[in-house]
């Protein structure tokens, strides 16, 4: 996304979360968001939601470029027409995943979802189409003021729907995360409150070499000589820092020079090419705390201050942003995805695209303790830890840590089957 939480376990199954996470990027739709807004109802204590969204986020942040992912192009999909609820004969081949074709009336909850929710997304990944669905996406913005049946309609007319599952035809349980894009107080100039630089990429960083760890950043004066006038804002809480890293992508209610304030958005640019490794995960092993929430590592490290440092350096990756300017029109909007186009609450989500290309309109149904969705979203994402056949991340929205948007993705951890809606 512009983004990736704490878990332990990177499996593609059920068993962490959205970047699966140890620790938070949470990120994030969310959505971010959440390296995108109107959403769920269930609102969980802040304390038990921040244990399940950081054992999402420790597994992997958002750390993937905001436009269009380069390199290796995910193998095509070639759709055999079928005419009206008939399915198919031949499932389709799909790098990491295969689609199986079903009639409509196979998808649970089909014709129950409010499907002009998800036109807007829908629209703006008409901004940058998926291969094959050009066609639709021309007739697909006269439709945002049809009817309900229309709309419906329309689909069951143009797409035919496919079960994703494993290469192998096993159907597998699944894993749906959640991921935001944090909202925090940040200042233009450094004071005694805020001390932490977010720091926009160095000249000289180069894809895929690495550079300084975030240890030789902190204390090598030859790393910060680099970084000097690079930082784009100052936050007062190292942890909170970390977190924006690991979400890759937020929003800073920015008290400039001369004391004006405004809201703009800090956006994924590049990172210093180490690896990831969980602060949530380095607490876990050193038994310094047993609940990997981010409220226990904030405990933990206003008793330890210490250690703060060398619980931090534990993660040797650093993310460098670029600001963004935040309009009216675009705070209705989260960050832009891996597709490039901008998410949207409840509607984006981030997947892997050796699955599921993006752009693609997926049926999603997942029921657990934190929601009970059967809804359209679109593919416009994705994320470290987003891996495998069936597997997504929903971007919830954006918000501090006591909004929706943060409570529903931190919380967020449970089983998932997906349909792939491909043009006939």
């Amino acid at each position: 996304m512009v983004h990736h939480t704490m878990n332990t376990n990177n499996n593609s199954a059920p068993s962490a979360s959205s970047n699966n996470r140890v620790m938070g990027r949470c990120g994030g739709a969310s959505g971010v968001g959440g390296q995108g807004r109107g959403l769920m109802a269930l609102r969980w204590g802040v304390v038990a939601l921040i244990v399940g969204s950081l054992a999402a986020c420790a597994v992997d942040p958002r750390t993937y470029p905001p436009a269009p992912v380069g390199g290796t192009t995910p193998p095509p999909v070639v759709a055999t027409p079928a005419p009206g609820d008939g399915a198919p004969a031949v499932p389709l081949q799909r790098g990491k995943s295969l689609w199986q074709p079903v009639r409509w009336s196979d998808l649970p909850g089909w014709g129950q979802d409010s499907l002009h929710e998800a036109w807007n997304a829908w629209v703006r990944g008409c901004e940058r189409p998926a291969p094959g669905q050009a066609g639709p996406c021309a007739e697909l913005r006269r439709l945002s003021i049809g009817t309900a049946a229309e709309q419906q309609a329309w689909v069951e007319r143009r797409f035919q729907p496919y079960r994703v599952v494993e290469t192998s035809g096993e159907v597998p349980s699944g894993l749906l995360t959640g991921y935001y894009e944090p909202i925090m107080a940040a200042s233009r100039v450094p004071s005694a409150t805020y001390r932490v630089p977010l720091y926009g990429p160095p000249a000289g960083l180069r894809a895929g070499q690495p550079w300084y760890s975030r240890q030789e950043i902190d204390s090598l004066p030859a790393a910060q000589a680099a970084l000097q006038g690079r930082a784009l804002a100052w936050l007062a809480d190292p942890i909170d820092a970390l977190i924006l890293q690991i979400q890759g992508s937020g929003r800073l209610n920015l008290v400039e020079a001369d004391g004006r304030t405004r809201q703009v958005r800090v956006a994924f640019a590049a990172h210093n090419g180490h690896p990831y490794q969980s602060v949530g995960r380095w607490l876990l092993d050193q038994r310094a705390i047993t609940d990997p929430s981010w409220a226990a590592i904030k405990a933990w490290a206003l008793q330890n201050p210490q250690r703060l440092n060398q619980m931090l350096w534990s993660n040797p990756r650093t993310v460098f942003f670029r600001e963004e300017a935040l309009s009216e029109f675009d705070a209705r909007f989260g960050p832009r995805g891996a597709q490039g186009v901008p998410l949207t609450p409840g509607r984006s989500i981030a997947v892997d695209p050796q699955s599921i290309p993006y752009g693609t309109p997926v049926w999603l149904a997942t029921q657990g303790p934190t929601l009970n969705l059967q809804r359209l979203v679109l593919a416009q994402d994705t994320g470290g830890a987003i891996v495998g056949a069936v597997r997504a991340d929903l971007f919830t929205g954006w918000g501090d840590w006591h909004d929706e948007a943060y409570t529903t993705a931190a919380a967020l951890k449970q089983p998932l089957q997906m349909w792939a809606l491909l043009p006939r």
